[in-house]
């Protein structure tokens, strides 16, 4: 106990002069009492409920110390090691009788789960993650109450220490992706982590990667449905997002609504996102290689009707078209960074007037007015963000190639596009897999897993 006692007095040297460090020194059952923590991050009324008050009535030392065992969430140490660790985790330290017992005191959190604000939903629930791991944890184990779920917990981050928790179900999970996960999450060596994005970018570990390889969802039906699907999930506290992996193409294009609309309506809204994609990615590219390269492509009238547009306009259509792509982008960006009272208004607005007096102006065609509003509105028929950035970013390529080599470029960009996505691996998984894994398939497994163990 000597060693604890040193830990104690080694902690109260580097900390006393800290406002937040409170030592309370009483004297009881003739005995000297301490009670360690941190004012910041425990809470007193925890403290004086099950800590102090309880004190005052034992009549015997044995009494008081059953009390404190007896607490779920108390522990004798016996080590020092861990003393430090405990304290700024928001324990209380109760050194008593040359011993030290730690008392889980710290502040509740605000573990309200939030509305679902990124991946809205028409049908499907409307709440979605918090930003307390207990909570979120408690969320999942509610909609997968299956006695398969495994939850194991680490901490990532040499100084945050942020807690994470692995969560997959053991009939379903392929122990290669599993352990490929673990390994990636032990491996990380860095400072601080603070949100999913963040640890997803550790994970990877591809600098020039475009595609996301792991889904950043903060819908908890979404993350059930892929512990059913045999998929790992990785829950951060701090963040209201979780992690999926592995996350292959066609998760990212599919929404939690297609669970619960009718199999036709779900069938339209699949075929119109496709529909968005195609067009988000190659509808500026296809505008330069008609107007620059290949007009014969297009029926005379059409043609004609481009021209006419772009008759005065004194420059290419590939300045043309970056342009207006970039005034998008700046739209979509300064819309995310605006406050949520004043953001849709102003660029709603600047939008507006920014189109019609570049128009008029016969610095851009009417024609490419039109085309610059479908792209933006395709490009929000992807359900997930990250998905959504991905393509942006793949629709500048094509806009260079198209500007040098018309429809052949925009062709021969879209086959170099596919050969890249065909290449890429979500954890082992091919990137293009039309579906992760097949109902029937996790229903064998679980069936052959049970004849073995009997």
């Amino acid at each position: 106990m000597k060693d604890l006692k040193q830990e104690i007095n080694c902690i109260k040297n580097k900390y006393d002069n800290n406002p937040d460090f409170m030592i309370h020194r009483f004297e009881y059952f003739n005995q000297k009492i301490a009670v360690v923590f941190m004012k910041s991050l425990c809470d007193e009324a925890l403290i004086k409920k099950g800590v102090i008050e309880p004190l005052l009535l034992c009549e015997r030392e044995s009494k008081y110390i059953l009390h404190l065992l007896s607490l779920p969430s108390c522990e004798q140490l016996n080590a020092p090691k861990d003393v430090e660790k405990l304290l700024l985790e928001g324990n209380a330290l109760v050194c008593l009788s040359g011993n030290i017992y730690s008392v889980d005191v710290r502040k509740p959190a605000n573990d309200e789960p939030l509305d679902s604000s990124v991946e809205q939903s028409v049908q499907g629930p409307q709440k979605g993650l918090s930003e307390d791991l207990t909570m979120n944890m408690t969320l999942i184990r509610n909609r997968y109450p299956s006695k398969q779920l495994k939850i194991e917990q680490q901490t990532v981050g040499t100084l945050s220490k942020t807690r994470i928790a692995i969560l997959y179900d053991v009939d379903y999970v392929q122990e290669d992706v599993l352990d490929e996960i673990k390994n990636k999450l032990s491996g990380i060596k860095t400072d601080i982590i603070q949100a999913a994005g963040q640890l997803h970018n550790y994970m990877t570990k591809e600098k020039f990667r475009v595609f996301p390889t792991m889904m950043i969802t903060e819908r908890p039906d979404r993350l059930a449905l892929n512990l059913s699907e045999g998929k790992v999930i990785i829950l951060m506290n701090g963040t209201p997002f979780g992690l999926v992996a592995p996350s292959v193409f066609y998760d990212f294009i599919s929404a939690m609504d297609d669970k619960y609309h009718t199999y036709w309506v779900a069938r339209l809204m699949m075929i119109l996102r496709y529909m968005g994609l195609f067009i988000t990615t190659t509808l500026p590219a296809l505008y330069i290689a008609i107007t620059s390269y290949n007009p014969e492509i297009v029926r005379s009238q059409l043609a004609l009707t481009i021209a006419g547009s772009r008759a005065g306009v004194p420059y290419p259509s590939f300045f043309e078209v970056f342009f207006m792509m970039l005034a998008v982008e700046m739209l979509v960006e300064s819309s995310l960074r605006l406050p949520k009272t004043i953001g849709p208004t102003a660029t709603t607005v600047g939008g507006l007037i920014l189109g019609q007096a570049a128009q008029q102006a016969q610095l851009v065609s009417s024609m490419m007015i039109i085309i610059t509003a479908f792209v933006a509105i395709s490009n929000f028929t992807i359900p997930i963000n990250a998905m959504s950035f991905a393509v942006r970013c793949t629709r500048y390529p094509l806009i260079i190639f198209a500007s040098f080599y018309g429809i052949v470029g925009v062709v021969a960009g879209l086959i170099l596009l596919l050969c890249y996505l065909s290449d890429l691996r979500s954890f082992g998984k091919p990137y293009l897999k039309v579906y992760w894994g097949n109902t029937e398939k996790f229903k064998k497994v679980r069936e052959s897993r049970k004849e073995g163990q009997s």
